[in-house]
């Protein structure tokens, strides 16, 4: 026998420690089926460059935070990652088909504007079981910026001691004035992972938060000076 060939009873627990990072109800196969059509979806209409990818950690717990100026971000990410990935999706989502269809390959609600613990404590769970899990700290679509940044990412972090992966997307928005593009260039950049310490109490979560909204603030100006210096100073996208 190969010894390099891993015996079915350890395939059996792989697959069952990776069903692990996906909420209860979530279908395995549908979500990874999920995930390579993300992966290809919007390639025919923009030129996606994504950058980075090495950089995101194989295993172990991760909050991934993201910015959010149109619903293509979560899908390109959900795509491009080399993993499985939860994300916490607004409640309004998750009604009839798609309400259906999102929580079959994983996703979990979220109700926006309040702290929401029962969404928080789940996918809690998964981290602690060495999920992924992507939030847009922004609450809500808008320049994607990152000028304000929610509470959450940071205690996800205290609760589970995940490491933070910030990634970027430009490109998604259409310039001010203009009604279409010939596939534009969408650019995803995945950045460097790092540790947090969140200390204890309100303070603690909000100096974590502050430094998890600049690091990816940083990040998002980054990209931005590098599809068109020109347009970064003076706030087009």
């Amino acid at each position: 026998m190969n010894r390099s060939t891993p015996s079915k009873a350890a395939q059996s627990a792989q697959s069952a420690q990776s069903a692990k990072t996906l909420p209860p109800g979530a279908v395995p196969w549908l979500h990874d089926l999920c995930r390579c059509i993300a992966r290809w979806l919007y390639r025919p209409a923009c030129r996606v460059r994504i950058r980075g990818l090495e950089r995101v950690p194989r295993t172990g717990p991760v909050v991934l935070v993201a910015n959010h100026s149109s619903l293509i971000e979560p899908q390109l990410i959900f795509g491009m990652l080399p993993r499985r990935s939860v994300f916490l999706v607004k409640q309004e989502l998750f009604v009839g088909a798609v309400g259906w269809f999102l929580h079959r390959i994983g996703q979990v609600p979220v109700r926006r504007g309040v702290p929401d613990r029962s969404a928080l404590l789940t996918v809690t769970r998964l981290l602690r079981d060495g999920g992924l899990v992507g939030v847009f700290p922004e609450g809500t679509r808008g320049s994607g910026d990152v000028v304000e940044a929610q509470q959450g990412a940071a205690w996800l972090v205290r609760a589970s001691g995940a490491v933070v992966l910030p990634v970027a997307v430009r490109g998604t928005l259409r310039p001010p004035g203009s009604r279409w593009r010939l596939r534009p260039v969408v650019d995803v950049f995945v950045g460097e992972p790092f540790g947090l310490d969140v200390a204890a109490g309100r303070a603690g979560l909000a100096q974590a938060t502050e430094r998890i909204r600049a690091t990816l603030a940083a990040l998002v100006h980054a990209v931005d000076s590098a599809r068109d210096p020109h347009a970064a100073r003076h706030g087009d996208r």
